[in-house]
């Protein structure tokens, strides 16, 4: 799979700054950093997920996604650099556009070896920042973190965007962010079928935080 596998978090953005997608008008979230407020947050797990990606023989793109995903995340608008994310992602629910690849990346072992990807009953994966950068214009920020995934912690860099923030349709106030990273899947244990399957994998997180 072409950049394939969490994060947790899923990891996920932390700073306010300008959106890359626009909102539907009249939609209760935008991309005005004026509306964020300093505090903890936590995942809506409703419209948080990680998407992966890999390729597949050369052939084409394959996109699965990680949801349910829950955590915290601590902003403060003053000074963004000491905010910071830690969110858990179930790899147990991983979901794909085929019922069969679903299963084989939860199935158990062959005759009681290794599995072939997560196996039957895999720990969730987690990831928890360490640093948040912003560029010198304090339109972009990387936040930097260990992601944990199949037993193994390895550091990962989020390039991420504001997506909105405002107050959502429960009265609470939200944020909302868009985040990006390439991992290699071999570095957590995860290698089944490469070259044909690509070892990188792609992540593409769409985050939504309710103020608590």
């Amino acid at each position: 799979m072409r950049r394939f596998a969490p994060l947790a978090a899923v990891a996920l953005a932390i700073v306010a700054v300008p959106a890359v997608i626009a909102q539907s008008p009249g939609a209760p979230g935008a991309p005005d950093k004026t509306r964020v407020t300093g505090g903890t947050y936590a995942a809506d797990s409703n419209h948080t997920m990680v998407v992966w990606q890999v390729d597949h023989l050369g052939f084409s793109n394959y996109t699965g996604i990680f949801g349910d995903v829950t955590g915290t995340l601590v902003l403060d608008p003053k000074n963004p650099a000491a905010s910071k994310v830690d969110v858990t992602i179930p790899v147990a629910k991983v979901t794909t556009a085929s019922a069969g690849l679903t299963a084989h990346l939860l199935r158990e072992g062959k005759d009681g070896g290794k599995p072939d990807f997560f196996g039957p009953a895999p720990a969730d994966a987690k990831f928890v920042s360490t640093s948040v950068v912003l560029d010198k214009d304090g339109d972009e920020a990387k936040v930097i973190g260990n992601l944990t995934l199949n037993g193994v912690t390895k550091p990962v860099t989020l390039d991420v965007d504001f997506h909105g923030a405002g107050t959502g349709m429960n009265k609470k106030e939200t944020v909302g962010f868009e985040a990006e990273a390439t991992i290699k899947r071999s570095d957590f244990g995860v290698s089944m079928g490469i070259p044909f399957v690509s070892d990188e994998v792609e992540l593409k997180i769409h985050a939504a935080f309710e103020k608590q």
